[in-house]
Formats: C-alpha cells, sequence, structure tokens
C-alpha cells in the first residue's frame, strides 16, 4: 500500500526570515508582515502570528495593514529565495526520511514514504521525527499521511487531529472537510457553494457526468486523487553531489530475475563511480519508473560506508518482492544520498596481523528486513554504576571511539534489576558466609571485596551519601556471583544494609 507524506509549513515564509535574521530576528510578540507585489498594488503575502491576531490577512493591501496596526514591521517577501529554501529543505527529507521527495510550492513537501517508515521506527515515529526537528530550527510544522498525496495534504491543512489515515479510512477522514481542500481552484469553489456544495462528502458520492459538464474536469481529477482512484506521480528531488547510476530499456522490464540481474549492473556501476571518488556508500535509493507514470522505490541503509558490489547487490535483491513492476519498468536509478570517504585497497586486511570478524553484513541484512530501531548495540559510557555504564545506539550509527573499562572484572550476565538474597556476614566488611538466593541457599567458599562504589551525587540529591559495597563469591557448587550490601555496613544513612545479587559471572 502506497504512503504518502504531506509536510505542511503554515509559516514558511516568516519562520525562513527569522532563521536568516539569527539575533537580529524582532521578537515573536512583534508584529511583522511580508509585503509583496501583485499586480500594480502592495499586498500583505505573509504575517507572523502577533500580526494575524493584530488584524493582518494575507492579501489585505500593505497600507491597509499599517494604518491597522501600530508599530508594525513591514518586510519584502522573497518568494524566489522561499522556493529555493524550500528545495533545500526537500533534500533535507530525501536524505533522512525517503527516497521520493518533491518540493509543494508555496508552503509543503510531498514524500513518499512507501516501504521507508520503519526505518525511523514507524509512522508514528517519523512524522514525530520530522515536527520535532523543525521545531528545532524554528520552523512550524503539520504533517498527515495517507495512501495519496491529495488526503495527506487536506489533512495536514485542514485537520490537526488526525495524522495517519489507512486505505479504508480516507472517506471518513476528509468527508467532512470544506471543498478548498481539495486543491481546486477558487473560482470553482465558489461556483461549487453557490450550487450548496459545502464538504467533500457533498460531491464525492454524486453522480460524475453532471459535475464535469457544469465544473470541467477538475474536480473529478482531485476527487479521484484525494481517493486513491488515480495516480499522482511525484517528481523526486535529486541531490546534485549524490553519485548516481542510470538505465533505461528499450523494452520495459518486470520478471523479478530481470529486476535481479539489473539491479546488479546498477551496484557494479555505482561501484566503480564511488571507487574512482573514493567513497563508500551509506544510504541507497534504487528508483524504478513505471510506464505508467508511477515511482517504485526503494531506499537500503548499511552500517558503516562500503562498496562491496555482493553486498550491495544482496540487499537492494533481498527489497524486490516490495517493487511493483505494474506493466512494466522502463528506466532505473540508483542513487547513493549518502556517501562518505572510505581508503579501502584489497588485500589492505590481510595485511593485518589479526583479523576482526565483520557483523556489519549481519547488521545490515537485518535493519533492512525488519527496521533499524528494533536493532540496537551497546556503547559504553563513562559511569562506575554498572547499569548505567552502557546505553544503546541504533546499529547503524557510526563506531564509538570511546572505552571504559574497570579495573576490577565484571559479570558476564547483568540482572535487569538487583534482586534480595537472605544472607549472613559479618559488619562491616566480611563477605557473606551463605546467601539464600530464589529458594535456593548457597554456601559461599570463596570470595573477594569489597569493591566499594558511591552514587552519582550530581544524578540526584538521594546518592549524594550512598553507597555499595559489590562482593563476588563462589559457592560449593562451582558458581560464581556478584552479591552487594546497600550501606557501608556502619551507617544508616548510606543506604539499607540490605543484600542484593547484580549479576553471575561465567
Amino acid at each position: 500500500m502506497r504512503r504518502v507524506v504531506s509536510l505542511y509549513l503554515p509559516n514558511w515564509s516568516v519562520d525562513r526570515l527569522r532563521r536568516q535574521l539569527g539575533n537580529d530576528a524582532p521578537p515573536p510578540d512583534q508584529p511583522l508582515v511580508l509585503v509583496g507585489r501583485v499586480g500594480r498594488r502592495r499586498v500583505v503575502t505573509a504575517a507572523n502570528a502577533a500580526a494575524l491576531q493584530a488584524g493582518a490577512r494575507p492579501g489585505q493591501a500593505a497600507t491597509q495593514a499599517q494604518a491597522l496596526i501600530p508599530g508594525l514591521d513591514v518586510r519584502d517577501a522573497d518568494p524566489q529565495g522561499d522556493a529555493d529554501a524550500l528545495e533545500r529543505l526537500a533534500v533535507w527529507a530525501l536524505r533522512r526520511y525517503a527516497p521520493v521527495c518533491q518540493a509543494d510550492p508555496p508552503d509543503g513537501l510531498a514524500i513518499d514514504a512507501t516501504g521507508a517508515a520503519h526505518l525511523k521506527g514507524g509512522e508514528t515515529a517519523m512524522l514525530a521525527d520530522m515536527v520535532d526537528r523543525l521545531a528545532e530550527a524554528g520552523v512550524q510544522a503539520e504533517v498527515a499521511i495517507a495512501p495519496a498525496y491529495g488526503a495527506a495534504h487536506a489533512l495536514a491543512r485542514f485537520r490537526r487531529d488526525l495524522r495517519i489515515v489507512d486505505d479504508g479510512g480516507i472517506d471518513a477522514a476528509i468527508g467532512p472537510l470544506p471543498l478548498e481542500a481539495l486543491r481546486l481552484p477558487h473560482d470553482l469553489v465558489a461556483g461549487l457553494r453557490r450550487m450548496g456544495f459545502e464538504r467533500i462528502a457533498d460531491v464525492v458520492h454524486r453522480p460524475r457526468a453532471p459535475l464535469a459538464l457544469r465544473f470541467g474536469p477538475d474536480l473529478g481529477r482531485r476527487l479521484d486523487q484525494a481517493y486513491a482512484r488515480t495516480a499522482e506521480p511525484l517528481i523526486p528531488v535529486e541531490a546534485p553531489e549524490a553519485p548516481r547510476v542510470e538505465r533505461v530499456f528499450a523494452e520495459p522490464i518486470g520478471a523479478p530475475e530481470t529486476l535481479a540481474r539489473y539491479a546488479g549492473a546498477l551496484a557494479a556501476d555505482l561501484c566503480r563511480a564511488l571507487e574512482a571518488a573514493g567513497l563508500g556508500v551509506r544510504r541507497l535509493d534504487w528508483l524504478c519508473y513505471r510506464v505508467d507514470n508511477r515511482l517504485e522505490a526503494v531506499r537500503v541503509g548499511l552500517a558503516r560506508p562500503v562498496r562491496d558490489l555482493s553486498r550491495i547487490t544482496r540487499l537492494l535483491t533481498d527489497k524486490i518482492e516490495t517493487i511493483d513492476p505494474g506493466f512494466g519498468i522502463d528506466r532505473m536509478i540508483l542513487v547513493a544520498t549518502s556517501a562518505e570517504r572510505l581508503d579501502w585497497r584489497p588485500g589492505a586486511a590481510a595485511l593485518a596481523e589479526t583479523a576482526t570478524p565483520d557483523v556489519f553484513d549481519l547488521i545490515d541484512v537485518l535493519a533492512n528486513r525488519i527496521g533499524a530501531r528494533r536493532l540496537y548495540r551497546l556503547q559504553p559510557v563513562e559511569s562506575d554504576v554498572l547499569e548505567r555504564s552502557m546505553r544503546k545506539v541504533p546499529p547503524l550509527a557510526a563506531p564509538s571511539a570511546r572505552d571504559w573499562t574497570p579495573d576490577w572484572p565484571r559479570p558476564t550476565r547483568l540482572l535487569r534489576r538487583p534482586e534480595p538474597v537472605e544472607t549472613l556476614a559479618l559488619l562491616p566488611d566480611n563477605p557473606p558466609t551463605h546467601f539464600t538466593w530464589r529458594g535456593i541457599r548457597r554456601r559461599v567458599v570463596r570470595a573477594d571485596g569489597p569493591e566499594r562504589i558511591f552514587g552519582e551525587w550530581r544524578r540526584r540529591d538521594a546518592e549524594l551519601h550512598a553507597v555499595r559495597d559489590y562482593f563476588q563469591v563462589e559457592d560449593d557448587a562451582g558458581e560464581r556471583f556478584w552479591l552487594f550490601r546497600a550501606g557501608d555496613g556502619e551507617d544508616a544513612t548510606t543506604g539499607s544494609q540490605a543484600w542484593f545479587i547484580h549479576g553471575l559471572f561465567g
């Protein structure tokens, strides 16, 4: 099922101006309008929230706005600059979210996220990430995803309480919306209103022929696009510096084995281009143009920069089942939307003294099959408290040079949370003579410790005086455990003096 995102930027011109001005931007509560020319008239083209609240409106005469709002900040609009910046924003979305992104002037983006949302943790997480990242940059955004761009476009602009619509929910989602949500010309909307039509639901189930005879084909075309009855192809923006290769076919292709063969050929061409530039690819977009003017796109991510032909080909062919060739594909493009420097020579690994196992191929396969958000690896963090000394990072994240290795050995298995044990020990520094854990009594024959770990006072006040005394103990069956006492064995403010098991060795 096709999934298309509409990213709506309601204050794009004003937000872009504020980003340009930086520290020189007027305060948010200062009314501000942008003014451009329509014919020989100077009219308001955009206004910030303070100006809108004071009575300014787009399309209003600039002189009227100045007379209405004392102290109004009036600046010249820059529609060409806004359009260029929107194209750059589309390139940013292309690199981060999906292989097909198109600028939708004057204030939006169209993103075909079919098969790409799982790489960001699902549709909900992807949409939230878009809004949050733009908010951090000072840009207000509204977003929606639906099976058709017409439906997503309507929801993002006219319905803020619903962001995600499935294939069967289009009618209920956009039916109550006004006719303007269909992207119809103003005179056509005015004519429909004179006939008594106010909402999309009023016209969508009407006989099509009388409406087409009276109002022309635009109404039917926009309805079909909004309800996913007809294709609305997107023209993807291209990052000019991204290495890309292309194949055009005299006869359309569609068999899976043929797609696999040409995927390998494109991968070989791309690897040669990457080698000439000294680059390795981190993210690939495979674009397949169908004869019916539809676009099938596949995105593949890699854990580190590579230009290994067999690995790239395998990742692409794993995605063939997600491509619907329709009546055939007559053009293919393979683009390295994210590439990094890669200094590698054949045989270089053979000169190393010890070979390091390469698990990145496995990470690439799993991440592209089930989603990178469902996988993680552990990265060391500087903390003496063991449960805080590691954190989860995405498997495709760059390797960290940080190494946090305590002086004392640590258990191979750490319990999710410390579990209480019943024990007997001589305070303050002696190890236990026995302990009972999960109903089994164990006699201690060897012990080493204590290793004292203090609380991290900078995190919270409760850890200002907290202490844990850890012991490595071995029972009479040869099993080794990691126990600790909460407290120093003397002062009650350092802990409860209760004993816990935290991990197991080997």
